[in-house]
């Protein structure tokens, strides 16, 4: 549910990492020919990142069954809230209803419902917002970290990130995805209480299969 908006934070983020230019010679020596000294580039496949990383393939599955928890939800209640219009509706058309007060208080009765509907929509869209802000902190917080150690050795002035047509062309040679994407998910170590919602979801889904 969630993966393009963690892809959008992602290609917020990665493009980053300025380290160790070359200083220049002070003084030119005449006639001498000079060593070209350019910026060293890299760049990271942004769709294969979000495919092939594990963080994101554990929270996007995380962002989905949580969606579809909030989904079944609000329908199970918006269900509910429609049948009890519906009966409100057959009442009236029998004329079940012994005065005008007594429909009026079934009336603000269903508005009052359908207003605690809108309200737990709101909260829980919230809830799950937040929560989908915070692994996108952690998954920019990984990348970062990660970065910060590599280019240590690699000392690369600027790490780009590529997606879809944001680069009309680059040189294969400076791609380092894979060797990127190795190094994370070597590092990637899922939280105990991430891997316990989805090892219950498999389980579920196991279930509904027999």
């Amino acid at each position: 549910m969630k993966k393009m908006y963690l892809m959008a934070l992602c290609l917020a983020m990665i493009g980053m990492t300025s380290c160790s230019k070359k200083a220049q010679e002070s003084e030119v020596v005449a006639e001498e020919p000079q060593e070209e000294t350019g910026l060293k580039i890299a760049y990271v496949e942004i769709d294969t990142l979000m495919s092939q990383y594990q963080f994101c393939k554990d929270y996007t599955e995380l962002a989905n069954i949580e969606g579809e928890n909030i989904q079944r939800t609000l329908t199970g209640k918006q269900r509910t809230l429609e049948q009890h219009a519906a009966n409100m509706q057959k009442k009236y058309e029998s004329n079940g209803f012994t005065s005008q007060e007594e429909l009026t208080r079934a009336q603000q009765s269903l508005q009052a419902e359908q207003q605690s509907l809108q309200e737990l929509s709101e909260r829980l869209y919230a809830s799950f917002q937040e929560e989908q802000n915070k692994y996108n902190e952690e998954m920019r917080d990984s990348i970062q970290s990660f970065l910060k150690q590599y280019n240590k050795q690699k000392k690369y002035d600027m790490i780009l990130a590529k997606a879809g047509d944001n680069m009309l062309l680059a040189n294969p040679k400076f791609d380092i995805t894979n060797e990127v994407l190795k190094g994370l998910n070597k590092r990637y170590k899922i939280k105990p209480e991430v891997a316990e919602k989805l090892k219950k979801t498999e389980k579920k889904t196991e279930e509904k299969k027999k």
